[in-house]
């Protein structure tokens, strides 16, 4: 699926060193090796540079090496978030056999046996979802340290997220050189004194930025390893929140106009012209070191582009004065307004789903001498497959010790033959109030997501796409295709038990009624599930449902509720509400009512509930006089704007 390039033979000296089993002895095996360097972008979608179809970003240095190489189009991470991509990049594996599933590479080490599930779990969930590991285990041997043994230096520059302490870090996973920060989902701030708590990077001069410095020091390296083979990992915090830019640059792009309709924010461009600057000098270091012709660059992104952040109903978007990052969201409101960082059309959504949006990379690799610049490949490919890739082009002997999931592209690289892989997978259990968790796999031109749970937004477990016709997965053809179905999902179910080390549990408590209620809780009413919702058995005259966890939904402001339901008796309903900072309903106030006229049709009651602040807790008492209420939906709306929040269906 690679287009035509010529035919290149590996020197001999090449191919005797990749017969050697096993670690070598250093320095010797080094002598004419390859540079590699490993240049990756946090956050930086599929569609963010001109190479891969932005009319409105400009990345000319991204464009020129793609130029100089191949461009793969069907790269993906392995997860849809940053610490698991980056742990399946140093081990070659997937993170759900590292353990490690979501972006947690921040967090303090769990206890040592901690069990990878939580001790407990509501009734209506069907499965017991992992906790993620929260660092890169010490008895992997990383890329870096295949590498090391080789006789290579190895150095690593800026966004690490693979362990918060010491003992976790670069220096102890093969990096002779480290500069990273701690904590280090994006940087404290982009512009010194950056702030990080830990790790080894220095503030520099007063809005020094840190693109730029990260660039300083991977430069330094590779002029004091001119003389000797090196592996540079350059991972850039850009372009991930929050999202520090230089001023002189975005305003270059404040009236730019995309052809597409599709991106236009210019906090975005900004910071992608100064990460394409970066690679720029990077290349241009090589050039100047008469080192171009002997270094590898492999360049990608951790997972898709972000689309969800800073819109108008992001609370971390609407932080108070006083909050740390109140200025920082100010300034990015200056410039960006609401507008999320990037959009990935057409592919669907981003960073955090496991649609395209949110695995597609950019993958672009230079090999000088074997790969034909100008080259596309369209042969699916994923970010496990960078280790062996790297070691069997510097003809780095495999770690015996090291298995991998990946498997080596230099067979797509020299055009040589395909791969012998019919499955990618990708796992991320951890869903949120509005999505749930799943497990997808890619087949051919065949894709196939499995739920964790379903709900009104997601009522189908499986979701089925032939991304040949249909790219944006808009099409579900599980009814249309189930042979497909049942055979994608008998992988999924061999990846789960095969690889993943914390795979799904059923709920030994998981009780169907409770997941017909869907979180809300009766009292002093019985509750049944029938084919038209939920039948309502009052057992006195303060019946009620309660839902006791919307601030989940990180609604604040007036909300407006309407419930379709059936009663022959009439009366009034009653709509008690809270605050997340009311721990206790108040006295009086905050409460609503409605009249209702009974009868035998269903109808819509709507009443408009005047909250400040985030909404916590509803209650919704019956009429008082009724016997039986029929329920078939609840949903809520926010009046300021005007949206949907939530639906609850019971049908």
């Amino acid at each position: 699926m690679c287009s035509p390039a010529r035919t290149v033979v590996p020197s001999i000296i090449a191919v005797i060193l990749l017969t050697i089993a096993g670690f070598g002895t250093g320095e010797c095996l080094a002598v004419d090796r390859p540079n590699v360097i490993l240049f990756l972008v946090d956050d930086m979608g599929w569609m963010d540079s001109g190479v891969y179809g932005s009319q409105y970003y400009e990345t000319p240095n991204i464009d020129r090496l793609a130029a100089r190489g191949m461009r793969f189009t069907d790269a993906y991470s392995a997860n849809p978030l940053c610490s698991p991509t980056r742990a399946s990049i140093v081990t070659g594996k997937y993170p759900a056999r590292v353990g490690i599933t979501t972006a947690s590479g921040h967090q303090p080490p769990r206890p040592e046996g901690a069990l990878p599930y939580p001790p407990s779990v509501r009734p209506d969930e069907k499965w017991i979802l992992p906790i993620s590991g929260n660092f890169l285990p010490l008895e992997e041997v990383t890329v870096a340290e295949a590498f090391k043994a080789a006789g290579y230096r190895t150095g690593h520059f800026g966004k690490w997220h693979l362990g918060l302490e010491p003992r976790h870090w670069p220096d102890q996973q093969g990096f002779d050189v480290k500069f990273h920060g701690a904590p280090d989902p994006g940087p404290p701030s982009y512009h010194s004194p950056y702030g990080f708590k830990a790790g080894n990077v220095t503030g520099g001069p007063e809005g020094e930025y840190i693109t730029d410095r990260l660039t300083d020091e991977a430069v330094r390296f590779i002029e004091a390893n001119r003389e000797r083979p090196f592996l540079m990992h350059m991972w850039q915090y850009g372009v991930h929140g929050p999202w520090g830019h230089k001023e002189e640059i975005t305003r270059t792009f404040v009236d730019k106009k995309d052809p597409r309709g599709k991106q236009g924010n210019p906090i975005m461009a900004s910071m992608l012209k100064s990460v394409d600057e970066s690679l720029g000098r990077v290349v241009a270091k090589l050039d100047e070191l008469g080192l171009t012709e002997k270094t590898i660059i492999i360049f990608s992104g951790d997972n898709g582009g972000n689309v969800h952040s800073n819109l108008p109903d992001d609370k971390r978007s609407n932080v108070k004065p006083g909050h740390p990052q109140y200025e920082k969201v100010q300034d990015y409101h200056k410039w960006a307004d609401h507008l999320p960082p990037t959009n990935n059309a057409p592919l669907k959504l981003g960073k955090s789903w496991l649609y395209e949006g949110g695995v597609r990379v950019p993958l672009i690799v230079v090999w000088p001498g074997v790969v034909e610049p100008k080259t596309t490949c369209g042969t699916p490919v994923m970010s496990i497959d960078f280790y062996p890739t790297m070691i069997e082009m510097a003809g780095v002997p495999r770690p015996e010790a090291q298995k991998h999931d990946g498997l080596s592209l230099v067979p797509l690289l020299k055009q040589k033959g395909d791969l012998d892989r019919e499955y990618l997978f990708n796992y991320f259990p951890h869903g949120g109030p509005t999505k749930p968790g799943g497990v997808s796999v890619r087949s051919g031109d065949w894709k196939l997501i499995r739920w964790f749970h379903t709900s009104p937004e997601f009522p189908s477990e499986y979701e089925l796409y032939n991304l040949r016709d249909d790219l944006g997965e808009t099409t579900n053809l599980v009814k249309e295709r189930p042979e497909i179905l049942k055979r994608l999902s008998a992988q999924l179910d061999r990846f789960l038990a095969e690889v993943a080390v914390a795979p799904p549990k059923p709920n030994p408590a998981y009780d169907p009624q409770g997941a017909r209620l869907q979180n809300w809780v009766p009292k002093v009413c019985q509750v049944e599930g029938t084919e038209a919702g939920l039948r309502i058995l009052p057992e006195g005259p303060r019946a009620f449902l309660a839902m006791t966890n919307l601030a989940r939904l990180g609604h604040s402001g007036p909300a407006t509720l309407q419930l379709q339901v059936r009663c022959e008796k009439s009366g009034r309903f009653a709509f008690q509400w809270r605050s997340a900072a009311q721990e206790t309903f108040p006295a009086e106030g905050q409460v609503v009512e409605v009249p209702f006229a009974g009868g035998d049709q269903w109808q819509r009651v709507s009443i408009d509930l005047p909250v400040t602040g985030v909404l916590q807790h509803i209650r919704i008492y019956f009429p008082a006089e009724a016997k039986t209420v029929e329920l078939e939906s609840v949903s809520m709306d926010s009046q300021q704007p005007a949206k949907p929040i939530h639906t609850w269906n019971f049908k």
